[in-house]
């Protein structure tokens, strides 16, 4: 499988047939179309940088012991379901992959605080002429 740059070998996907779950009668008795695919971070081939990404990223689809699985049952077809399961495999390495932009921090300008001063001033007034008039 291949993640934009980064080679990941097959024999490091696990994926195994299942029977899904819900309705559709005797197609799902029967046949086992569903996929639980198992990907251990901890021994994969990948760059530690990486490795330790995908660890922190604190997903519910990763276990304690560092294995990412995924279990897909969109479709009726077995073949499909491999497909979409190691695209979504792709997806959640490549999130690993992207830096997170770091924040530029900005000021507010002048007549943006002349205007919240003004607005708290006027809510003031506003106030404080509710209040009873004394003779």
């Amino acid at each position: 499988m291949r993640i934009k740059h980064l080679n990941v070998p097959d024999d490091e996907i696990v994926m195994t047939a299942i029977r899904s779950q819900g309705a559709g009668g005797q197609n799902v008795n029967k046949v086992s179309t569903a996929i639980h695919l198992k990907f251990d971070i901890v021994s994969s081939s990948l760059p530690a940088a990486v490795k330790q990404r995908l660890l922190s990223l604190n997903d519910q689809r990763v276990t304690k012991e560092g294995v990412f699985i995924i279990k897909s049952q969109q479709t009726r077809s077995q073949l499909k379901n491999r497909g979409l399961a190691v695209l979504r495999l792709q997806a959640f390495v490549e999130q690993a992959l992207s830096a997170r932009k770091v924040r530029k921090k900005t000021r507010p300008t002048k007549a943006s605080k002349m205007r919240r001063l003004n607005t708290k001033s006027k809510r003031g007034d506003l106030k404080k002429n509710r209040q009873r008039v004394t003779e």
